[in-house]
Formats: C-alpha cells, sequence, structure tokens
C-alpha cells in the first residue's frame, strides 16, 4: 500500500514542478500587448550560455534599434552589429507563433524567442533558444526605452 501512495506523491510533484517551469517560460502570458512595444530601444545587458556568442565579433551580440509590429503579429528588429570591422545594419524579421509573446526567427539557422517580461514604460526582457547544427544555446537580452535603467530592473533581468 505504501508504493502506490509514494508513487502518486511522486507523480504530483513532478506535475507541480512541471507547472511551475512552464509558468517561468514567459511572465507575460496572455496579457503581452505586441503594440506596446513599437519604437526605439536601447540594448542594456545581453546574456548567454555560451559567453563567445555575444563577447566581441560573436554572431549574437547585436544592439537593437527599434522594434516595428507588422500587420499585429510579426515583430521586425533593426539591429547593429559588426561584420568585418564596420557596424552593419541588420533587420530580422520574426514570426507570431500560436504561443502569446512567442516569435520565431531565421537567422544563423533557427531561433525561437520569447517575451519573458515587460512594463511597456521602461523595459522589455526577451529569452532566445538559438539551434544551429543540432547545438543549442540560449540568449536573454534586456532592453530599455531610455539608455540607463534602474538597478532594480537590472536585477529582475539577473534573477531571470
Amino acid at each position: 500500500m505504501k508504493w502506490p501512495l509514494l508513487l502518486l506523491l511522486l507523480g504530483l510533484e513532478l506535475a507541480l514542478v512541471c507547472v511551475h517551469a512552464e509558468r517561468k517560460t514567459s511572465l507575460i502570458g496572455k496579457n503581452f500587448n505586441p503594440q506596446k512595444i513599437q519604437g526605439k530601444w536601447h540594448s542594456i545587458l545581453l546574456a548567454s550560455d555560451k559567453r563567445e556568442m555575444i563577447e566581441e565579433h560573436g554572431s549574437m551580440r547585436m544592439f537593437v534599434e527599434y522594434i516595428h509590429l507588422f500587420n499585429y503579429s510579426s515583430l521586425a528588429f533593426k539591429f547593429h552589429t559588426i561584420v568585418n570591422e564596420e557596424c552593419t545594419e541588420l533587420y530580422l524579421v520574426c514570426d507570431k507563433t500560436e504561443e502569446v509573446g512567442v516569435y520565431d526567427v531565421k537567422y544563423n539557422k533557427y531561433s525561437r524567442f520569447t517575451v519573458l517580461d515587460t512594463d511597456y514604460a521602461d523595459y522589455i526582457i526577451t529569452h532566445l533558444r538559438h539551434i544551429k547544427n543540432g547545438e543549442t544555446f540560449q540568449l536573454m537580452k534586456l532592453y530599455g526605452w531610455q539608455p540607463k535603467l534602474s538597478s532594480k530592473i537590472k536585477k529582475k533581468f539577473g534573477d531571470l
């Protein structure tokens, strides 16, 4: 009688962990309004589990200038990056998925990014999962309407 009860409790715990992990994927949920993130932004912080991707000359070391919403679905980003020792503009269009606040983009193979958090007035935090040649890496970005953000927002980014 003990084993079935223990297995039931273990199953319940695993289900709760999965629900908690799923919630952490996107803090935006069904309330995300992409119209409110259109405009000029500043890149504040970058973080990645493959540091070389965001270091100088890294392929994901890009700095946002502008976000535009197309037809209430796709997001267009204007970035600046270094290519052959020159600052270069890069435009990427990200296609909306069935999930709210989640977009697919083809850049250097395939990426999916999620809007994790925003207050629309100050900042936006995104999480990108990039897949190339069977390898995956993650990237988080903090953008601000202004070039400086409070330490409270930066801490929130670090916590995520």
